[in-house]
């Protein structure tokens, strides 16, 4: 069991974990992003070829740095919250219970009412964020509390566009789409269906909305030091971001985000809650196509056809260059950096949270951080972390 000393913005702090022999630029990564990049709290962890190698976490889960950050606390991890619910769609067609090319409208009685448009909207679109349901003009503010007032303003919107034309990545509605598919399909929550199909089998620590026992082991966030570039034009009339953020809580800023309503919400979008080593396990079953440690989720074909890219274009959302597989992005160094091979494929969340699968390497990584970055990629602190483990000598081969 490691433990270093390190400072945390200038207060003594620990580090501790496991950090295999191969993997130190890891761990040299981490203790600089405290030391150097003004960390305050974070967690990192590396499987490859199916083993842990890196499990590491440090610092403090509050600026007062009275509260350590421990090997089970958890954070905020914004949009890595929606590749958890595209997973349970490819479970589901796997299973085949649904098809990727299937009409959503098959499976959500009233979905095209408004818009015989949407009547042409299939899962794969909802999977690449082409399906033009990024919009929700009839929903109200905090109606992202609210699964049915959400569902309902889903059923009324029309699309701005013919599905499958434009990419634009789906913020907020993406989540709620995601779950009543998986809910009218399987007959469970995509809630239930996590904790029994996904959660359970892996020892997984991830939840849309923090039992209340749990409350205390989640980290508190901050903001970044620099303007987040995203969260300014989300709250500027005009934009299409202000648009798609129609049902946010107003303003939606870290002392929202850190209320009990939030962590205890359904939010599948962007409220899941866990840890580095929860969405790590996750990407390592995938990185080795669908399987780990005895428990297979996906069938190699699955995971194949998950991780197929769809497009590569400036996305009408976020406006950033953009490569998108089905529910996953894939990777984009400079935005989206997952390691120099571009088939790796994973989500990134608000303020420099990262997970991701390299098959090709058989690697996952996934980080989280309570301080957030700023700009719209994913900050230095991830970026070096990513850097160092495609310097570690077994990936390097």
């Amino acid at each position: 069991m490691l433990n270093e000393g390190v400072l945390a913005r200038g207060k003594p702090a620990l580090i501790s974990g496991f950090c295999a022999p191969g993997f130190r630029h890891v761990l040299d990564a981490f203790r600089e992003n405290f030391e150097a990049r003004r960390e305050i709290g974070a967690a990192v962890t590396v499987f490859h070829q199916g083993i842990k190698v890196v499990d590491l976490w440090g610092g403090f889960r509050d600026l007062d740095r009275q509260a350590p950050w421990e090997e089970d606390s958890m954070s905020v991890l914004f949009s890595v919250s929606k590749a958890m619910s595209a997973l349970c769609i490819h479970m589901l067609a796997d299973q085949g219970l649904l098809s990727l090319d299937d009409p959503v409208a098959r499976y959500w009685p009233g979905f095209a009412d408004a818009d015989p448009g949407k009547e042409k909207v299939l899962i794969r679109h909802v999977l690449s964020h082409q399906c033009g349901m990024c919009f929700n003009d009839s929903a109200q503010t905090d109606d992202v509390f609210d699964f049915e007032a959400m569902r309902r303003a889903l059923t009324e919107q029309k699309l701005p566009w013919p599905p499958g034309t434009q990419p634009a990545y789906n913020t907020t509605n993406i989540g709620y789409l995601f779950a009543t598919i998986i809910l009218n399909v399987s007959g469970r929550s995509v809630v239930e269906f996590l904790k029994a199909e996904v959660c359970g089998p892996l020892g997984v620590a991830f939840y849309l909305g923090v039992p209340p026992g749990l409350l205390d082991k989640v980290a508190t966030l901050y903001p970044a030091d620099t303007v987040n570039e995203q969260y300014q034009r989300g709250q500027t009339p005009g934009s299409n971001i202000y648009r798609a953020w129609n049902a946010m809580p107003k303003p939606w800023n870290v002392d929202v985000i850190n209320s009990a309503k939030v962590r205890t919400a359904f939010l599948p979008s962007f409220g899941g809650h866990g840890t580095a080593r929860g969405q790590a396990t996750v990407y390592a079953l995938l990185a080795n196509y669908g399987e780990l440690n005895g428990v297979r989720l996906l069938s190699d074909a699955a995971v194949a056809q998950a991780q197929t890219l769809q497009w590569e274009a400036e996305d009408a959302i976020l406006n950033r260059p953009l490569r998108m597989a089905l529910g996953f992005f894939k990777n984009k160094p400079g935005w989206v950096p997952m390691g120099p091979n571009p088939d790796a494929f994973g989500h990134f969340g608000s303020g420099g949270t990262l997970a991701f699968a390299d098959c090709d390497a058989n690697l996952s990584f996934a980080c989280q951080s309570n301080f957030q970055c700023g700009g719209q990629s994913v900050g230095d602190r991830t970026e070096a972390l990513v850097e160092a483990v495609y310097k570690s000598p077994p990936v390097i081969g």
